[in-house]
């Protein structure tokens, strides 16, 4: 897995894990929509700046947003589509 396919499993894996929208998390890291989708997409090349807004948004170490899936582990989850209660 390339870096940014890394970078892009990692922050839906943990922003899944929150219960997170994009749009939330995108707006906790002061970043815009479509720009975190496209990192989890993996089309973009985020710059160790925008790390650090994802990570403090997610509320990890930066470090967190490089590591490795198990070998047998499933790709992140989708949430349910529309606005969450309580955002």
């Amino acid at each position: 897995m390339n870096g940014r396919a890394l970078v892009g499993w990692n922050v839906r894996r943990l922003r899944v894990a929150l219960g997170l929208s994009q749009e939330a998390l995108a707006v906790d890291a002061g970043l815009d929509r479509s720009y975190v989708g496209r990192i989890e997409r993996a089309t973009e090349n985020p710059s160790i700046d925008v790390l650090d807004q994802l990570a403090a948004a997610l509320r990890v170490a930066s470090a967190e947003l490089l590591k490795e899936p198990a070998e047998n582990e499933a790709p992140p989850p989708t949430l349910r589509s529309g606005r969450k209660q309580g955002r």
